[in-house]
């Protein structure tokens, strides 16, 4: 079990969005907190989007709220008008202003809350929270997720715990799915906003699971300062430390997934141009299909990067493939190496390498491969 950093609580509860399960997490940070947000770039964002949008602006928040089981997307002025209810009643339980509140939403889109129930319960939460588990949090705001997903560093005195969800419609245009970020480091707003941006670029912006990237993503990170100031290179890696594994678990446990793959694009004209080309190589079901049938067929890696079609400066003679530490292209590969390919391919994680030989550019990016376990989850999704 893992705790959030001293000063922050919890609350997790089912107001009866759908089911039996918890459907509502609130999580309190100190006062004197400051946040960053990163969110959906999607011309559908939902009101929660746009709401914790404003309310985040200016660097400080003492509240999130996540809603799970329902997007509340596509759901007109009267969502827009829930939304902003349920900020309001969370900043009444807890007892600060409503624009120091954000608010995420997942699940179904284009359904409107339970507005009666949710009203109800919100009405009689109030602060302050014994609980402090960013288990329970990360399992109240799961959809399909098949587990919790959990991260924690140690940072000076002090600590970073985040939590997440997410297993489908992830192909990130910010950050992606829903994810918080807790320390009790000590951060001034700018300086928050800019290493999480940059943190974030390269974890869940370099996620994907199925190119359909969500209405509703939201990246949150709260610093409440209660255990001083640290070195920012320290915290920045500590903070990167989590975002990846919380990066890492998404991609496993993407909808019907049963292998991780990671690709690194090395050797191109600059980190653009090999993110590119590695997301280009971990969204091809082509590609996805063959690591989940154990298929050393490099081709289909080959077929990816070509499709990259403006990248005039790549050319084929120079590019290498690997499997694993295992050269596929240009090398021959012998009826040995196959099997021994075949082997690593049916492993959790795939490897997969490619180098460009242009310059110094890198960069790499976290999939899974593509099962029919995701068509018939998402065949039954709303049924």
């Amino acid at each position: 079990m893992t705790d959030l950093p001293a000063g922050f609580s919890v609350y997790v509860a089912n107001m009866g969005v759908k089911d039996e399960s918890d459907d509502v997490m609130i999580l309190v940070a100190p006062e004197t907190a400051t946040v960053a947000g990163v969110f959906t770039k999607s011309r559908f964002s939902g009101p929660s989007v746009v709401l914790s949008r404003e309310n985040v602006a200016d660097g400080r928040a003492e509240a999130v709220v996540i809603v799970s089981k329902n997007a509340n997307v596509a759901t007109g002025p009267e969502g827009e008008s829930n939304a902003r209810e349920v900020v309001d009643l969370v900043a009444a339980g807890v007892g600060c202003r409503p624009g120091d509140v954000l608010i995420a939403s997942t699940g179904v889109i284009g359904v409107q809350y339970p507005m009666d129930r949710v009203r109800d319960h919100l009405g009689t939460v109030r602060a302050p929270f014994a609980s402090n588990s960013a288990d329970a949090a990360a399992t109240a705001i799961m959809t399909t997720d098949t587990h919790a997903k959990v991260a924690s560093a140690v940072v000076g005195a002090g600590s970073v715990v985040g939590f997440a969800k997410g297993v489908g419609m992830i192909e990130p245009d910010m950050a992606t799915m829903l994810a918080v970020i807790t320390t009790d480091a000590e951060i001034a707003p700018t300086d928050l906003d800019a290493m999480f941006r940059r943190v974030v670029a390269r974890t869940f912006n370099a996620l994907s699971v199925d190119t359909d990237t969500s209405t509703s993503d939201s990246a949150i990170m709260f610093a409440s300062g209660s255990a001083g100031p640290v070195d920012l290179s320290v915290l920045e890696a500590a903070v990167y430390d989590v975002a990846l594994d919380l990066t890492r678990q998404l991609a496993f446990d993407g909808e019907g997934a049963e292998t991780l793959i990671v690709v690194n694009v090395e050797g191109a004209r600059d980190d653009a141009q090999a993110k590119r080309v590695a997301k280009a190589i971990v969204n091809s079901p082509l590609v996805k299909t063959a690591v989940h049938g154990a298929d050393p067929n490099w081709g289909r890696v080959a077929m990816a990067i070509g499709k990259c079609s403006d990248e005039t400066d790549i050319e084929q003679e120079q590019v290498v493939i690997r499997f694993g530490d295992a050269e596929v292209y240009p090398a021959q590969v012998g009826t040995a190496e196959l099997v021994a390919l075949e082997q690593y391919l049916d492993g959790d994680e795939v490897h997969i390498g490619v180098d460009l030989a242009i310059a110094n550019g890198s960069f790499s990016v976290y999939g899974c491969d593509l099962t029919d376990g995701y068509v018939r989850i998402n065949a039954d999704y709303t049924t």
